[in-house]
């Protein structure tokens, strides 16, 4: 196997043994081998590379924080509005500002494939987190999968979703789903770049946010302490609950804790006021639903104790991202059919056919949950400093030509997957039946 083939961790899963089976043995073709328009794609991505290629600098150049990506949000509808192909361009889609949609219908019914393009940056550290080269890869693949379309007469539609705020709780793809974007499509599409791993089968952690207040009531701490109702030692009580529960918790859980609002700045009064925001992680977004119950409870202990009342503000963050075993088989073998002038990453040995956990999370998580999904990890080269995500080593590194090519490889793996889903007679089906099964979702009649 290539230097840079796709690792698939080892790691118990919860998944069923026949879906993990799925995930070793793709479903044999009817009628088409497993590369026939792979060339065609990759010949097609490698004719776009240098229009590509500026419109990634440009991201990469101006990084905008999320929610406000506006010179992406132009700079890539203008591109799908000038391309030759019958792109149905929306801006500001689902009433988002800088949400946007593109849609090539091939006018015959078919199957919908879809593509997320992220455009957001980190706050002071820009495209740390390499959302350029995420959006270059998707690109690379819609447009390749419509060129097939198109050549070969095939039938069905590609969806580009521009998705912003991804980084935050706040999820562009999120708002997307719950406005109805993704109701007419089958499947989504999306890449994440790292250092590490070389990997279709990613599973992200999930989380949720609570904000919580304490009210109590103020007194001076020296002339009569026992008429007040001490807000700040309902938080502390409650501090050290949730650190007392954190020796009981998974490993998976991570429970992260910030005051922020002690009190105020005198010392000798009780405290009428005191807040704090949690965060709570973990493997599963049942896993993060069973530890809120737990930290509520906590904090709510705190309040009774002192005499406080406490108001709970649950924010729902995102779901973890469960790959779709038969669509990560598919990509995995186009990949590994690809040249690749940069290998980076681990070599793919044949026991390795697990997930690959990351403790990260993404909105992309959630559309997994509504619809067959992969969000590919795939390594570049590091920087100087072999920093990951999030630091302003990966920022430089995210930047490079290196990794540009190494997220056209990636497009043109997608587009195969894509095209796999649009040709292979059953595959779709094969691919909503683990869905369902995973889910629990009733097949619809």
């Amino acid at each position: 196997m290539a230097q840079d083939g796709f690792v698939l961790v080892s790691r118990e899963s919860q998944i069923t043994k026949k879906s993990h089976a799925a995930a070793n043995t793709a479903p044999t073709r009817q009628h088409e081998g497993p590369h026939d328009h792979l060339a065609e794609i990759a010949s097609f991505v490698d004719s776009q590379s240098e229009k590509l290629w500026h419109l990634n600098k440009f991201i990469h150049s101006n990084p905008e924080p999320a929610f406000q990506e506006f010179k992406a949000h132009e700079a890539l509808t203008k591109f799908m509005q000038s391309r030759p192909e019958r792109w149905q361009v929306t801006s500001s889609a689902c009433g988002i500002e800088t949400a946007w949609i593109a849609v090539y219908d091939s006018g015959r019914k078919g199957p919908a494939v879809s593509f997320n393009v992220e455009m957001d940056a980190l706050p002071n550290l820009g495209h740390a987190c390499g959302h350029n080269l995420i959006a270059s890869a998707s690109l690379a693949g819609a447009l390749a999968t419509a060129h097939i379309i198109e050549k070969h007469s095939l039938a069905g539609k590609v969806y580009v979703f521009g998705t912003p705020g991804e980084e935050g709780y706040h999820g562009g793809k999120i708002q997307l789903l719950n406005r109805g974007a993704y109701d007419k499509v089958d499947i989504s599409l999306i890449s994440h770049p790292s250092i590490l791993n070389n990997s279709p089968l990613v599973r992200t952690t999930a989380f949720c946010r609570l904000e919580v207040e304490f009210f109590g009531r103020a007194a001076h701490a020296a002339n009569a302490p026992w008429q007040g109702i001490n807000a700040l030692d309902a938080l502390v009580a409650s501090y050290n609950s949730i650190s007392m529960l954190r020796q009981q918790t998974q490993p998976s859980d991570i429970i992260g804790f910030a005051i922020t609002n002690g009190g105020g700045d005198a010392t000798n009064v009780i405290h009428a006021y005191s807040s704090a925001v949690c965060t709570i992680r973990s493997s599963s977004a049942s896993r993060v639903d069973t530890l809120a119950d737990k930290v509520g409870a906590c904090f709510d202990a705190g309040a009774q104790a002192t005499g406080c009342t406490v108001e709970i503000k649950v924010i729902k963050g995102y779901k973890d991202h469960v790959p779709n075993m038969h669509l990560a088989a598919s990509f995995a073998e186009h990949w590994s059919s690809l040249p690749d002038p940069y290998p980076v990453g681990p070599e793919l040995r044949a026991d390795e056919r697990g997930y690959t956990y990351v403790k990260a999370s993404t909105d992309q998580g959630d559309i997994s949950h509504a619809l067959p999904s992969i969000n590919v990890s795939f390594a570049i080269p590091a920087g100087p400093e072999k920093g990951g995500p999030h630091s302003a080593d990966f920022e430089k590194a995210a930047g490079t030509k290196w990794a540009f090519d190494r997220a056209l490889r990636v497009g043109k793996g997608m587009a195969g997957v894509a095209v796999d889903v649009l040709t292979r007679d059953g595959f779709l089906d094969t691919v909503k039946g683990e869905w369902r099964e995973r889910f629990g979702v009733e097949k619809k009649l």
